[in-house]
This record gives structure tokens, C-alpha cells and sequence, in this order.
């Protein structure tokens, strides 16, 4: 009988690429999600509080860091300033990058082999706007569901979080195995 295929899965705030030393730096967190080398990672604070709201960690770091891919969400999150006359071409006049990577701070990295089959940005009725990525990820031809939020109901702060994820137990229900 062989083992089944097994796939790591990792959550990490990245508080939005600040460090304790209160500097931004996108590198520290690609060194990080390297050395966590796992196949999804669902990120928190991953895009940039105020202003355009821009990817914490740059798309072309991203992108030249080989390893991983982001799921794309296709949104955005509206601005008074999109609503004015002209006010969707000023990002581009001022040379500022407000493409996001995710919803209301949450994001999923896929390593490159990973298929995305489909994906959505959930709104979270709270106080506080809140939201939600959700993706159906293939992995071996097996489908994998996975749902990345910041909540933070743990009491224990950020960090990396992962765990490693049989596709399925001898008893074919699915197993997990924290790491």
C-alpha cells in the first residue's frame, strides 16, 4: 500500500512587510515563505492599509522569486477617489501601484505547479469590513478547497501557522497531521 500524497499548508501575517525593526521590507517575506517552502499559503495583512491599498509584497518580487503565484481575485477595493472625474487614471498620473493581491488584506500563494480552478473574494458582514479568499485549487487531480481570513480569534498574534494535509486517509475520509 503506498502513502498518500501529502501537501503543506502554511498561514503567515506578513503584517503588511514590516518587520520588527518597523521597516518595509518585501524581501524578509519571500525569505520566509522559502524557507517555509509550503505548497499553499494563505496570507493576512498582505496588501497595504491606506492609499491604493497595493500589494505589501510586489507582484514582480513575487514574480521573480519564482516559487509561488498569487490566486487572482479580480478586485478591488473602491476609493472615494475612483469616483470622481478622472479619478481611475490619477494612480497611474502619480506612478503609484495600487494593484492588490488579495481582499480586504487576505491572500492564497499557490506554488507554480498548483491549478487554480476557481476562486472568489467573500465579504464578512462584522463591525469592521472584513472579507475572505476563498480558492479550488488541483492538486494531483485531487481538488483542495482552501479559505484564507483574518480574524484572529486565537488570542495568540501572528506568525506563521502550517500544517501538512494528506489528500485522504487509508479510511477515506480526509486527514490532517499538524506540523
Amino acid at each position: 500500500m503506498s502513502a498518500a500524497p501529502s501537501i503543506t499548508v502554511a498561514s503567515y501575517n506578513v503584517r503588511k512587510a514590516i518587520g520588527t525593526d518597523r521597516r518595509r521590507n518585501p524581501q524578509r517575506v519571500l525569505d520566509v515563505l522559502h524557507e517555509i517552502d509550503a505548497d499553499i499559503v494563505a496570507l493576512q495583512e498582505a496588501d497595504k492599509r491606506f492609499g491604493g491599498r497595493g500589494a505589501a509584497v510586489p507582484h514582480e518580487l513575487i514574480d521573480d522569486h519564482g516559487m509561488y503565484k498569487p490566486v487572482f481575485f479580480g478586485v478591488k477595493h473602491r476609493r472615494a477617489l475612483d469616483r470622481m472625474p478622472g479619478g481611475k487614471h490619477v494612480d497611474s498620473l502619480l506612478k503609484i501601484n495600487t494593484r492588490n493581491m488579495g481582499w480586504h488584506g487576505n491572500a492564497i500563494l499557490v506554488k507554480q505547479h498548483i491549478g487554480v480552478l476557481d476562486c472568489a473574494a467573500l465579504d464578512l458582514p462584522t463591525f469592521e469590513p472584513r472579507g475572505a479568499v476563498l480558492a479550488e485549487l488541483l492538486i494531483d487531480e485531487q481538488p483542495v478547497r482552501v479559505v484564507g481570513m483574518h480574524l484572529d480569534l486565537s488570542g495568540c498574534g501572528g506568525g506563521v501557522r502550517s500544517a501538512r494535509f494528506s489528500t485522504r486517509s487509508p479510511g477515506g475520509r480526509s486527514a490532517c497531521r499538524r506540523s
